[in-house]
């Protein structure tokens, strides 16, 4: 496993923490892209996260087991017209940096591990967000139109996250899907409780949906879907 960054990028993010909370409320409240949200129960068999692929190391990988609440299986999505570039580009430009489309006053991707002019397995990346935490992932798994994380001890979830794109009737879908609980009982009061931790994430993944289209010069249509499934984990009482 990679090391991980030392406190003085903690600090400078912690830093930052006033300004990009401002920056961000600020956009939030005045966005105009339409936001269709659809939140509804769902099922482990349905919504469980997909296995690991084989040999992928999973040494301090959080999975959902790991971790406390519900589990949130939610998936971002839009449909980018006139878009520059096919599905296959995109993906593979994005899993290179996927910093290019990130939200700077609320997150950086910045790698750790791995070849810095593509994305393979194993590669680790670590999330740096507003205040003293990071989020910790690696790659699970890569294709010609996708890249999936799992997350990693220390990160605010446990579960994983997919970036996949396609093209359908001569137009560009991205999409944003995860499977994951919160990491621990802070981490779900902030998210599933008191809703804040919710909000911002779903912030954080529209703003890189709209930055993905901005990135492909092309436009956003009919806005973005945003599908929550949430899943009681198998085992346990939480809810």
């Amino acid at each position: 496993m990679s090391e991980r960054p030392s406190p003085h990028p903690r600090l400078l993010t912690a830093a930052r923490w006033p300004l990009g909370v401002a920056s961000t409320s600020w956009t939030y409240l005045w966005r105009v892209t339409p936001l269709h949200r659809r939140e509804q129960p769902g099922s482990w068999e349905e919504d469980g996260p997909p296995p690991l692929p084989p040999g992928v190391p999973t040494g301090g990988i959080q999975t959902p087991e790991d971790g406390a609440g519900p589990l949130l299986h939610r998936h971002y999505r839009a449909r980018i017209r006139g878009a520059g570039l096919d599905a296959e580009g995109l993906i593979a430009r994005l899993g290179a940096d996927p910093d290019r489309v990130a939200p700077g006053g609320l997150a950086k991707f910045v790698k750790h591990s791995g070849p810095d002019a593509r994305i393979a397995v194993g590669d680790e990346w670590v999330v740096r967000m507003p205040g003293p935490w990071d989020g910790p992932v690696r790659v699970v798994e890569v294709t010609p139109t996708s890249f999936r994380f799992a997350t990693l001890d220390g990160h605010l979830e446990a579960g994983q996250i997919e970036w996949h794109a396609h093209e359908e009737d001569g137009e560009l879908w991205f999409g944003i899907e995860s499977w994951a609980r919160s990491g621990d009982r802070l981490s779900d009061l902030m998210h599933n409780r008191l809703r804040m931790a919710k909000e911002v994430q779903l912030h954080m993944w529209t703003s890189v949906i709209e930055r993905v289209a901005q990135f492909v010069d092309g436009r956003l249509v009919a806005g973005i879907d945003i599908d929550t499934r949430r899943v009681d984990v198998p085992g346990t009482t939480e809810r």
